[in-house]
């Protein structure tokens, strides 16, 4: 199932995705997502609504340095366990919302993710019962003010800045997450691309190690790392991320206004 979450002439709404293209509806979802959905018997045109970001989150763990060359290019040593921080729910932004470049930083760079929703609670998950809990997959953006990173020897200020976590186009429940290809581009050109197969630490390990710190809530948020070709984005400019098998996920850039 494609799940979405839309602003329509009536409201907002989850919604299951069906068909593809311009033929594509929207079903309304009772109440949330989680479980069996129930239907409202409402549907609309997907094209005559808005996608949001596909999901509330009460928190978003991120995975730092997950493929072996990204960490590379970032000129630090290979983790031998996950390395997670959090970005606050406020950073989340929906398909075609403007990321806006604080003028605190002078460098913000993009960073395409395979993104995990979970869909239930759940403590000390084993890795491999981590697909019992998960609701689906998104695409992520895991937008970072690199130099307030580098600044700071932590990552809150850098990556916590709204609109800092681009989240969509929606949530797909049918998913092997084990060899995906990602890809970002900048303006139309390809500057990350690789596959999820590549990650060092898989989503059911990463599940297990976040799972045995925190709970985890439904509709929780786990983006599992970026690839190589990390870069600055300015104003004016696009950002794509696709994930194959989902879709690709875009934003405008601009500078914030204050």
């Amino acid at each position: 199932m494609r799940l979405g979450r839309i602003a329509s002439p009536d409201g907002v709404a989850f919604v299951s995705i069906e068909g593809e293209g311009g033929d594509a509806t929207a079903r309304e979802i009772a109440e949330h997502p989680f479980g069996t959905p129930t239907f409202t018997g409402r549907s609309w045109q997907l094209a005559d609504t808005r996608l949001l970001a596909p999901i509330l989150a009460s928190k978003v763990i991120c995975i730092g340095k997950n493929y072996a060359a990204h960490a590379a290019e970032m000129e630090t040593d290979v983790p031998a366990n996950p390395v997670i921080f959090i970005k606050p729910n406020t950073s989340i932004i929906g398909p075609q919302v403007p990321i806006l470049r604080p003028k605190s930083s002078e460098r913000v760079d993009y960073e395409g993710e395979l993104a995990v929703v979970i869909g239930r609670p759940c403590r000390d998950v084993k890795a491999s019962a981590a697909k019992d809990v998960i609701l689906g997959y998104t695409v992520g953006n895991d937008v970072t003010a690199r130099d307030q990173q580098k600044a700071d020897g932590q990552w809150t200020r850098g990556k916590g800045h709204d609109t800092f976590c681009p989240l969509g186009p929606w949530i797909e429940t049918e998913l092997d997450p084990g060899d995906l290809e990602i890809r970002t581009e900048l303006d139309g050109e390809v500057r990350q691309r690789s596959r999820t197969s590549l990650m060092l630490h898989d989503v059911g390990e990463i599940v297990e190690w976040i799972s045995a710190v925190m709970t985890l809530l439904p509709g929780d948020v786990i983006l599992t790392g970026t690839p190589e070709g990390i870069g600055p984005m300015n104003a004016g400019q696009t950002v794509s991320v696709t994930v194959e098998g989902i879709g690709t996920l875009t934003n405008p850039i601009a500078d914030r206004g204050k």
